[in-house]
């Protein structure tokens, strides 16, 4: 069975805040630290360590 990448993270962000239910700051700042990572000169090196 494939399932778009986009799906499976939807999904398992939905069931980790429903389950931890950690708090909105941690959230925010997880999402916009992994997009400001993502585009800046360390993607490269994140995406090749998590390969």
């Amino acid at each position: 069975m494939n399932v778009p990448l986009w799906l499976a993270l939807v999904v398992v962000g939905y069931l980790g805040v429903k389950l931890v239910r950690p708090p909105w700051w941690l959230v925010a700042v997880l999402l916009l630290g992994g997009y400001l990572i993502a585009h800046s000169v360390l993607g490269p090196v994140v995406g090749a360590a998590v390969k």
